[in-house]
């Protein structure tokens, strides 16, 4: 290990405490943000989701819509228990 002197080691003490409020700054920022997790129900999220209820929706079953790639098959139960979901509301 390097020896420091006095005037070294308070400056780099100086660095680490400004460091130290950045970064608590920034833990902070993302402790409050109103975004956290998933987003449900973006513009992307719609298209593939109507993609996959045309596709249902003419017959073919949750495999066959996962076989012909694009989503996956936990996206496939998603969107079918969102589904399911929507129809008992209306």
């Amino acid at each position: 290990m390097k020896k420091m002197s006095l005037e070294e080691a308070l400056n780099r003490i100086a660095d680490l405490e400004r460091k130290i409020a950045e970064l608590s700054a920034e833990n902070e920022r993302l402790r409050n943000r109103k975004t956290a997790g998933r987003k449900l129900h973006d513009d992307a999220w719609m298209a593939s989701y109507n993609d996959f209820m045309l596709k249902y929706k003419g017959g073919k079953t949750l495999m066959e819509i996962v076989d012909e790639g694009g989503i996956s098959r936990r996206t496939a139960y998603r969107y079918l228990e969102y589904y399911k979901k929507t129809l008992s509301e209306m």
